[in-house]
C-alpha cells in the first residue's frame, strides 16, 4: 500500500530484457533508506518488488503483464520517474489508499498554467471514468491528487507549485501517456452493490417460492 505522496524522483538507468519482462536499473535516495530486497517501491504509481539494491540505486523485475498495462514498458533510460516507498503503520496517510496497481493508461489531454499552478486535464476510456468523480482522488503517476471536475472520458486536475517540484508532473505535456489507478473504494462499492442486488433478487425468489409452498400445503 502506499500514500500517493510522491518521496522522490529517481532516474532509469539501465534497462535490459529478461524473458517475456524487463529490469530495471533505477537511481535513488530517500527510497533507499531502510529498504532491502523483496521491498516495494512505486515506479510512476507501478508496485514493483526491489531485487538488487547496489549503491545509490535499486533494480526491479516487470513482467509482461505490468509492462503491457502500464507506462513502464516505454521507459527509457535517463528518464525521471516517481518513486515512494510502501508504507508503514505508523505513515500518515496524507494522500489517500493506493495499491500501485494500475488500472490503465491515461493521456494528458491538455495543460495550462497560470499564476498559482497548472490544470491538467487527463483522457481516459469510458470503462474507467465511473470510478472518477469531483472532489473524489485519483492516482496519476503515483501522485495521489484530488479531481476538480469529470466529464465524459475527460476530468481535470489542478496542481500546487508543491506537487509541481517533487515530482515528474514538469516532464508531462499533451499527448503523454500517464499511469491511472482509481479510488480502490468506488470499485469496492461497485461490487458490493452489484452482488447485493443478485443476492436480494435471489432471496426474494427464494421467499415467494416458500410461500407458495406453504400456502399449497395448507399451512397459510
Amino acid at each position: 500500500m502506499f500514500t500517493g505522496l510522491i518521496e522522490e524522483i529517481g532516474t532509469v538507468l539501465n534497462i535490459k530484457s529478461s524473458g517475456e519482462g524487463k529490469i530495471f536499473d533505477i537511481s535513488a535516495d530517500k527510497v533507499l533508506e531502510g529498504t532491502k530486497r523483496g521491498d516495494s517501491i512505486s515506479i510512476n504509481g507501478a508496485c514493483e518488488t526491489v531485487t538488487e539494491i547496489s549503491g545509490k540505486s535499486f533494480s526491479v523485475f516487470a513482467s509482461k503483464v505490468t509492462l503491457d498495462v502500464t507506462t513502464l514498458g516505454s521507459f527509457i533510460s535517463g528518464q525521471k520517474v516517481n518513486l515512494e516507498r510502501a508504507l508503514t503503520l505508523s505513515t500518515r496517510l496524507g494522500g489517500h489508499i493506493v495499491q500501485g496497481h494500475v488500472d490503465v493508461t491515461g493521456k494528458i489531454k491538455n495543460i495550462k498554467s497560470d499564476s498559482s499552478g497548472i490544470e491538467v486535464t487527463v483522457s481516459v476510456t469510458a470503462d474507467y471514468m465511473k470510478y472518477i468523480v469531483a472532489k473524489g482522488s485519483v492516482a496519476v503517476d503515483g501522485i495521489s491528487l484530488t479531481v476538480v471536475g469529470a466529464a465524459g472520458n475527460d476530468f481535470t486536475l489542478y496542481l500546487i507549485p508543491e506537487t509541481i517540484a517533487h515530482t515528474i508532473i514538469t516532464t508531462w505535456k499533451a499527448g503523454s501517456e500517464v499511469n491511472i489507478e482509481t479510488d480502490i473504494l468506488a470499485r469496492y462499492v461497485e461490487q458490493i452493490l452489484k452482488y447485493g442486488k443478485s443476492n436480494s433478487d435471489k432471496n426474494r425468489e427464494t421467499d415467494i417460492n416458500l410461500m407458495n409452498k406453504l400456502l399449497e400445503n395448507g399451512f397459510v
